[in-house]
């Protein structure tokens, strides 16, 4: 498809040809109706190579495919991001994230290598070893430099169940200091943050293992099960810690049926015990449906009044970082990841030379400030995440000009390779891909 797009002239930039509503980010790009879309239907899991402990997949393998995959075989990746329908291409060329990245880092640093088909159509594999400006580059660009069309990613074996502590904290400086602290214990497997107000957050800390106590074990997963967000939020209303066991498959998904809390928004009765033990089974509705169902007027009420953003900050700034969510957006949960943020090159690295502990704050819901106005509340948001030297995720909505954007993301490989292999007439710049403003 690519050399035949090369034949014709190389009129127009390329994009893939998935379409827009059935990616799980809320915005619906326009790109697609104008780029030569490039149909690419790969969706398998290639080989698994418990030697070299390595899981070779295509980039429409979903989360919920490959942990379905290698869990029986004992195996798993070291980062499962949340929901089951985020797939592989897409957690690299954006982002991916989950409460074991404190000691893996982002999706993308436990990827060994990928494969691409470049815009003259060949096709190059990518490692640290072999091409490796090309291997830090693809990461958040989005797919600006070539199609993924492969990539190896590291396995650990698995175990199952996930044992988790659960423990309520009270005021924000408290809050901070024990989640820092959890996050630089290499000890923990997981370590996830539920924020509830300014002042009250449930911290958890998970360690994988093959043993549990029978009477402690919660299959979360299961339809008729509370949704798990409400299910933490018991620990902080009774002031109590907790512990369970949780079947490891259920842990990494389980945020899945609730899409984090974005459902109570959607159906505001969908915790109610006769709703889930009758129709529980039915959520959560697949995002895509909700994007292909919904008309253009819902979708402008939507974004002017509802807020789906990760902000990714150094650990250092989490108490400024969760004072300015309050002040500019005023929307709870919050929810906190840490992740170790390694000095590779690329569009994202931190400030130093040392790799550094960072943090991922999700907002998800209706803001509850008065005053908030979509593009100026995260206008004021883009431009404190660039002054602690942060990242906003790009799968959300980024009102940002051109200059901030290259201000916030370190664009000096990804320009030089897009110079080097010709990527300029062939797909379109990230920024022109994601920002508000460069969409008309």
């Amino acid at each position: 498809q690519v050399r035949e797009w090369k034949n014709e002239g190389s009129k127009r930039y390329m994009c893939t040809g998935r379409p827009g509503w059935l990616t799980v980010s809320l915005r619906v790009g326009k790109y697609k109706k104008i780029h030569k879309n490039i149909m690419i239907n790969l969706m398998d899991v290639l080989e698994v190579d418990s030697e070299r402990q390595v899981v070779r997949v295509e980039p429409l393998v979903t989360m919920g495919q490959l942990t379905a995959h290698l869990n029986p075989m004992g195996w798993t990746i070291p980062v499962v991001p949340e929901l089951d329908d985020l797939t592989v291409g897409g957690l690299i060329m954006g982002t991916g994230i989950e409460s074991s990245s404190h000691i893996y880092g982002l999706f993308q640093h436990t990827c060994v290598a990928y494969e691409l088909v470049l815009a003259d159509g060949s096709l190059v594999r990518c490692s640290p070893t072999e091409n490796s400006d090309l291997f830090y580059a693809v990461p958040w660009s989005c797919g600006t430099l070539g199609f993924l069309v492969a990539a190896e990613i590291k396995m650990i074996p698995a175990k199952k169940y996930v044992k988790i502590h659960y423990e309520p904290v009270r005021g924000l400086q408290k809050i901070c200091e024990k989640f820092t602290e959890e996050s630089k214990k290499k000890e923990n497997s997981f370590v996830e943050g539920l924020v509830y107000s300014l002042e009250e957050a449930v911290i958890m800390t998970g360690v994988l293992t093959d043993e549990a106590e029978q009477s402690k074990i919660n299959r979360i997963g299961n339809y008729y099960k509370p949704w798990f967000f409400k299910h933490v939020e018991k620990y902080l209303k009774a002031d109590r810690t907790g512990i369970e066991y949780i079947p490891s498959r259920h842990y990494y998904h389980r945020h899945t049926r609730s899409i984090f809390w974005e459902l109570q928004d959607i159906i505001p009765f969908g915790n109610n015990p006769v709703f889930r033990y009758l129709f529980g089974w039915m959520v959560p509705p697949k995002i895509s449906l909700l994007k292909l169902t919904q008309g253009e007027a819902i979708r402008k009420l939507y974004e002017q009044h509802h807020v789906v953003q990760d902000m990714l900050v150094p650990m250092k700034s989490l108490e400024k970082s969760i004072q300015t969510f309050h002040a500019d957006l005023h929307v709870y949960p919050l929810w906190l990841c840490p992740f170790i943020l390694p000095n590779n090159p690329g569009m994202v690295h931190p400030k130093g030379d040392e790799a550094e502990l960072y943090v991922d704050i999700g907002a998800y819901g209706e803001p509850k400030r008065k005053q908030f106005e979509a593009r100026a509340s995260m206008r004021q948001m883009e431009k404190f995440v660039r002054s602690v030297h942060g990242f906003q995720m790009l799968y959300a909505d980024c009102y940002m000009t051109r200059e901030e954007f290259w201000d916030m993301f370190d664009g000096s490989l990804y320009q030089k390779l897009r110079e080097q292999m010709n990527c300029k007439d062939a797909f379109p710049e990230v920024y022109d891909k994601i920002c508000k403003a460069a969409r008309h």
